[in-house]
């Protein structure tokens, strides 16, 4: 095989098959959703510890997506060998929150459009998921709820302590109850008044009650 014959190969022709404006357009337009989605994933953070590793992979993952998408659709047999090739990638790495598969999946889907050439789609639907992700998780922090686990000789110290309560915050609801022979553990799902906590001071002083513990709830539940 002479060097003429390598610049005459198909595989250069499927090269020069490619548009440079078009491939920076579409990789140019998948940044900046990525950069979008990326600030949308920082503001609406409602876990325990922010992992920044995960925000660069979804910008990272927006291009990728558009990457391959552009190699797919200029090619038939090379969209086959595409598939199949990814069919066999397992990843093991464990969603800890049930809202990053949201955000993988808009990263995932952002890069197809736009891999596509659907750009107003790509553009108009992001701005669309973005606003509604903003607007629901800024309503869900200010009804943050909070554990209150207290401690009670027996069961005349416990209905003292859940009236106190009541008079104290928003709603109250019992989650667990645990009677031993030391006395009684009540775990009780509060709804604070603004942000005081003053009354589990209050409630640390009654008498009978040994322990009183008030701890931020990320969980979901029911209004």
């Amino acid at each position: 095989m002479t060097f003429s014959d390598i610049f005459k190969s198909s595989f250069l022709d499927e090269v020069t098959a490619f548009s440079i404006l078009d491939i920076a357009i579409a990789l140019a337009l998948a940044f900046v959703v990525g950069l979008f989605i990326y600030f949308v994933y920082r503001k609406t953070y409602q876990g325990v510890m922010y992992a920044s590793s995960f925000g660069l992979s979804l910008i990272g993952l927006s291009l990728i997506t558009t990457l391959v998408i552009l190699a797919v659709s200029s090619n038939v047999i090379l969209s086959l060998g595409m598939v199949g090739a990814l069919s066999i990638v397992r990843f093991r790495t464990a969603i800890k929150e049930p809202l990053d598969i949201v955000y993988l999946f808009w990263a995932i889907a952002s890069g197809i459009v736009f891999g596509a050439g659907l750009i107003p789609l790509g553009v108009l639907g992001s701005l669309v998921i973005g606003v509604v992700l903003l607007i629901f998780s800024n309503h869900r922090v200010r009804e943050n709820p909070y554990l209150l686990v207290v401690n009670c000789e027996n069961d005349t110290v416990e209905q003292e302590m859940k009236q106190l309560v009541s008079g104290e915050v928003k709603k109250q609801m019992v989650k667990s109850k645990t009677v031993s022979e030391k006395g009684i553990e009540l775990t009780v799902e509060v709804r604070l008044q603004g942000q005081s906590t003053e009354f589990v001071n209050k409630v640390a002083g009654l008498p009978g009650v040994s322990n009183a513990v008030l701890v931020s709830y990320n969980g979901d539940y029911m209004s």
